[in-house]
């Protein structure tokens, strides 16, 4: 069965503390990425459940909840996906010289039928919805973050 495989790394001229200060607002989610339609979480935590509509610029819209399994601040968070979507996701925020870098690895597969069978036909245009929405929410991440 096709699969999105994320594995993103990000270099930020700020220490690793501040880029996760940055990253656990999740009050400013929904300015920060107009795609996301809607999302509904109160916290950065272990156990936390966020419901999530995600919309890419195809024709679908993707509901799904993250559950955050692991939260080590501020170097790690794990998490499983739940949904039109379900998998496991990992992001790490670590020291490098000049700054910090963000690693964003991830394994997703459509749950939904109608997912599964676009994903049979055109497994490209899927791929290409999760690499804009990753790749736009790391620009709005920069841009916006601080």
């Amino acid at each position: 069965m096709w699969a999105a495989r994320s594995d993103r790394r990000h270099r930020f001229a700020a220490p690793p503390e501040e880029v996760w200060a940055a990253f656990i607002r999740i009050d400013a989610y929904r300015r920060w990425w107009p795609w996301l339609a809607d999302f509904d979480g109160s916290a950065f935590a272990e156990g936390e459940r966020w419901a999530c509509v995600v919309r890419p610029p195809l024709p679908y819209v993707l509901r799904f909840d993250i559950v955050l399994e692991e939260v080590e601040a501020p170097r790690f968070v794990t998490a499983t996906v739940a949904g039109d979507i379900t998998g496991h996701a990992a992001l790490d925020v670590y020291a490098v010289d000049g700054g910090s870098e963000l690693r964003l690895v991830s394994t997703l597969w459509p749950a939904n039928a109608v997912l599964r069978a676009a994903a049979r036909v055109a497994a490209p245009i899927i791929s290409l919805g999760h690499d804009w929405v990753l790749d736009t929410g790391l620009r709005q991440f920069r841009e916006r973050a601080w």
